[in-house]
This record gives C-alpha cells, structure tokens and sequence, in this order.
C-alpha cells in the first residue's frame, strides 16, 4: 500500500514537513509494509522557500533581517537552476532565461511573518514589511533572472511600503522628514514620496492564491486585518489611508488608479500592490506553482491512499487552500482521502473522503497547540491500525 502525507501547517504548531513526518512514522508503526510519500504543502506562506529550494535541489542564503515590529530575525531565501525546475512550473513562471539561468525563491512569513510575533504583538498598524524588503534585494543581487515572492502568512497590511522601502523608495512629511519605517500608525504625516526600485531588479513573481482586491469590503483591512490583530477601532482609518497612499504611489509609478482592484493586490495586506506598482510584479498562482514544481498529480496517481490536513479544516479548506485541493484531486482520482487537523468544520459529509478531528472535544487552544505532534500521531495510528 502506498500513501502520499500531504500536510500543510498547523498554524502556531507544526510546520507542514513535520507534520508529514509525523504521518509518516505513525503509519511506520501501525503498517510497517506501507510505503510513505511525503509532500509537505506549500501555497506561499511558511515553508514555501524552503520545501520549493529543497524540491529542486538547490542553494539555501542565510542572512539576518528587520523583523515585522523591528530587531532582527534570521531568515533565508533559495536560488534553484532553472533546468531543476519541472516544466510545468517552468511553463508558469514564463522565465525567459539561458540555460545557465536561475531563479531566487523569497518567502514573506520568514521575515515579515504573523508567526514571528507574540499574540500580544501582532498589530498591523505597527508591523513592517521592511524585511522582506532586504530579502528581495538580497535575492536580485545574487545573479538570478527572477525572484519569486510567496506571500502568505504576513503580519503587516502597509501595501509594502516597508519593502520598498528597503528598495530604495522613500517617504516623507510635510516638513522634509523621512518616515521609516513607514507602518500604518505613522501614515497620516506622509505627504511625500521619491526615489524607486533599481531598475537591476529582477522581475518579481508573486505566489498568491487569494483574489482579494486592496481596499473595501473584500479588501486586505476588512478580510485580514482582524487575524493579524487589526483592532476595530483603527479598521476605518486603516481603510481611509490605504486608498490614500495607493493613490500616491500609483500617481509616483505612473500606474492607474484601478490597479488597486486587480484580483490580488489586497495579498498580504497590500504587498502584492505595493510591489505591482513599484516594481511591476507580476501574480501567480500560489498552489498551482507549487504543485507543477513537486509534480503533485503524478504522486497522486502513484497513491492509493492520500492523507493531508492542516490546523483547521472547514469550507473555505475547499476553496484553493492547499489541503482542500489536495482533497479535491484525490477524490477525482478515486482515492481514499483522509484529513487530519486540528478541528473539523464541514456542512455535510463529502464522499471518500474521511475526517479526523484530532483535538479532544473542551481542550483550551493553547494545551491543544502545545500538544498538536501527539495529537496529530495518535490520531493517524488510530486510523491505520490493524483491527
């Protein structure tokens, strides 16, 4: 029996290749003739430079970066050959290169990551971008034809502004002074903006699997802001200067004013919009590039039995989420599916497919995170035991 452990992260716990691991060696003890194909997920947020890097066989740079609310935090981008990359994934990045060419892979949550912060931290109209900003220039100064940014898992909504800050943008007041880094909370002084990206950039891809525009209803403030510790209080002048500074970056850039409802551009509170500005960064489907890159569906057809799961799974699980899709092509493939995670939020049963919900019902949230990798590997033995 072959099973392929697909498993995205548990948020604040496991990451998605331990909990792959954790899978794997539960299922070592309970079926020692089974064979395990470990594809930890990867859609732009944690893990994603790392499991990408390593998937292609490349070079992982170590460096030293501002974190979301300042001091440093060590962090690492890949650069990979562009002839290790599957050509599917080749196909999507649309890299025009020679056949010495290279790409580098930047994750944002490694810099400018929720999980970097505290709970009490975690403020956007204080959180900055700025590192991943540093990892970009690093990146574009390593010789590569392209950077590609996952931008998942993000603490900030600035629309980037720390990031290309650390590019080579500026912001001012009124009255001369450089505004840096320029966070939400510092905004209403900022009158003024000079400066731009180096024109030596590589051109920037960004993973994204959300289509939220910037600002309103379904906008980066109303939809992301309250996860990443938004208090309801700042939520309406949050929204008023975001159309603000868009505004003035698009008239700096020479873009168009609607560049602020491309399908995207809200993506890790406005970065995909600071960058498509600035830079002229270009969207690409996170999980769909991540997917051609592990060659995803080839291991879905070598399975005959697929297991995933995540920190929470529920309806929006199944609406792009790697996990969901994970799912999703599994059953169409005719597989036997499982999901593990730590709670089970779905309307009606969906068949072939069989949930696990590994929390005991009334366990506090932070016993259960601390205890998430034996839930997660008492629930898969469990599930496979004999008998």
């Amino acid at each position: 029996m072959r099973v392929l452990a697909a498993f995205d992260k548990f948020r604040d716990s496991v990451s998605a290749p331990a909990a792959c691991d954790i899978a794997a060696s539960a299922i070592a003890g309970a079926r020692p003739g089974w064979q395990v194909d470990s594809c930890p997920l990867a859609d732009g947020g944690e893990g994603f430079a790392d499991i990408l890097t390593r998937a292609a066989g490349g070079d992982v740079v170590r460096l030293a970066v501002a974190g979301p609310r300042g001091g440093e935090v060590a962090a690492a981008f890949g650069v990979v050959s562009i002839d290790k990359i599957p050509r599917g994934a080749r196909a999507l990045l649309g890299v025009v290169a020679g056949p010495k060419g290279r790409v580098a892979i930047v994750e944002m949550a490694a810099a400018s990551g929720l999980s970097l912060l505290d709970p009490g931290m975690r403020d956007p109209m204080l959180a900055s971008s700025g590192g991943t900003g540093q990892l970009i220039r690093a990146a574009g100064g390593a010789g590569v034809d392209a950077i590609i940014l996952g931008v998942g898992g993000s603490a900030t909504n600035d629309l980037g502004l720390g990031a290309l800050g650390a590019l080579g943008v500026e912001f001012a007041a009124g009255s001369g002074e450089r505004i840096d880094p320029a966070v939400p909370a510092k905004w209403p002084v900022i009158e003024r903006i000079s400066g731009s990206v180096p024109d030596s950039l590589p051109p920037i891809l960004i993973a994204c699997d959300v289509d939220n525009p910037l600002l309103g209803p379904r906008g980066a403030a109303s939809v992301y802001g309250p996860q990443k510790g938004l208090r309801a209080a700042d939520a309406g002048g949050l929204e008023r200067e975001s159309a603000r500074l868009a505004g003035m970056l698009c008239r700096h850039f020479g873009r168009p004013d609607s560049l602020a409802l491309v399908p995207g551009a809200g993506a890790a509170g406005g970065t995909a919009f600071g960058l498509m500005a600035a830079a002229g960064a270009r969207l690409l489907p996170g999980f769909g590039l991540f997917s051609a890159w592990v060659d995803l569906d080839e291991r879905l057809a070598a399975a005959d039995i697929v297991i995933t799961g995540e920190g929470r799974f529920d309806g929006t699980s199944l609406s792009g989420k790697g996990p969901g899709t994970v799912v999703k092509r599994a059953l169409a493939r005719g597989k036997a599916v499982h999901v593990f995670a730590g709670e089970v939020s779905l309307r009606e049963e969906i068949p072939g497919l069989t949930a696990h919900a590994i929390t005991p019902a009334g366990m506090p949230l932070a016993e259960a995170l601390a205890a998430a990798p034996g839930l997660l590997l008492a629930s898969v033995k469990r599930a496979f035991g004999p008998g």
